[in-house]
């Protein structure tokens, strides 16, 4: 059992996410992120007990915020992640940090 948080994306040339930017939450910490492909990261969050949430910067504050659950969907294309299922702009994922100018 593993609790997540994920805090960022990166996208093809097509502009279709691949990448997640993946947290794994400690007692005490969060680690550094953790590049996971699209597998990678339906995998994990269809492990049971495992579970993850978006992890949005604010800002204002300077502090990251823990924001929406993250569900596997399976959708016309295929299994993708998104948050709350309920239509808003932030259901697949696209509105968190796009980190395609962080190469491997």
């Amino acid at each position: 059992m593993a609790t997540f948080r994920i805090s960022g994306i990166w996208k093809d040339s097509n502009n279709v996410i691949t990448h997640y930017a993946f947290h794994t939450v400690e007692d005490n910490s969060i680690s550094r992120a953790a590049k996971k492909t699209k597998l990678e990261a339906i995998t994990l969050l269809e492990t049971i007990g495992n579970t993850a949430t978006t992890w949005i910067w604010n800002y204002s504050e300077s502090i990251w915020k823990i924001g929406e659950k993250v569900h596997v969907v399976n959708g016309s294309n295929g299994k993708y992640l998104r948050s709350n299922p309920d239509n808003k702009l932030t259901d697949n994922l696209n509105h968190l940090i796009d980190y395609d100018w962080i190469k491997p």
